[in-house]
């Protein structure tokens, strides 16, 4: 089966209790940069050819269960990046996966998970 259109870009959109908190954990830890941020409403980070959108949700449950993944390049410095201001998930550490790829994880302040995956090949 044909299905038209063609993909461009996904975007994630998590859970968060706190709009301009989420966004700036992601500007603050990983070098994102704010788009928008309103608390209660919608939030916007970018970095690069990534984008994160936030959704206000009043329900922890929800963001602790709520993740996404990102393909980059130059995995370990980013992972050392990461792991100096704390903010990698404690069952998340850098390691190579069954599927191919070398993945850690970051636990934002609502629970999110975010993913950095680098397939063979990726510089």
């Amino acid at each position: 089966m044909q299905v038209p259109g063609h993909l461009l870009k996904a975007i994630p959109m998590l859970a968060s209790l706190d709009i301009v908190r989420s966004v700036d954990f992601l500007v603050e830890n990983l070098g994102f940069r704010r788009v928008h941020a309103e608390h209660g409403v919608y939030g916007i980070a970018e970095r690069d050819q990534c984008a994160i959108h936030f959704w206000a949700c009043g329900e922890q449950s929800i963001a602790e269960n709520t993740g996404c993944r990102i393909v980059v390049t130059d995995i370990d410095a980013l992972y050392r990046h990461a792991a100096e201001r704390g903010v990698v998930h404690p069952n998340g550490h850098l390691s190579p996966r069954r599927w191919g790829s070398l993945e850690f994880t970051v636990l934002d302040p609502d629970g999110n998970c975010i993913t950095f995956a680098q397939f063979p090949g990726e510089v």
